[in-house]
């Protein structure tokens, strides 16, 4: 198996394991690192729309969880 095989079969595990966590928290980062290796496997396929589409994957789940985390403003 190639190693772009092996790192797209990862991150499908990955992300396919990131639905089986309750806390969103928890789903969020790993929605990140599934992402990220996603990523990882478009430049090693030289594929700029998987690239591209993680990227915007990765920074959508980044901000839901920056968003989470901060602390909220009482007006």
């Amino acid at each position: 198996m190639s190693l772009a095989d092996s790192v797209g079969w990862i991150a499908t595990a990955v992300f396919v394991a990131s639905y089986f966590f309750p806390k969103p928290t928890m789903l969020r980062g790993l929605q990140m690192l599934g992402a990220a290796l996603w990523m990882t496997f478009g430049v090693l396929i030289a594929s700029k729309p998987v690239v591209v589409a993680n990227i915007l994957v990765f920074a959508a789940a980044a901000w839901t969880l920056m968003r989470a985390r901060a602390p909220t403003c009482s007006t």
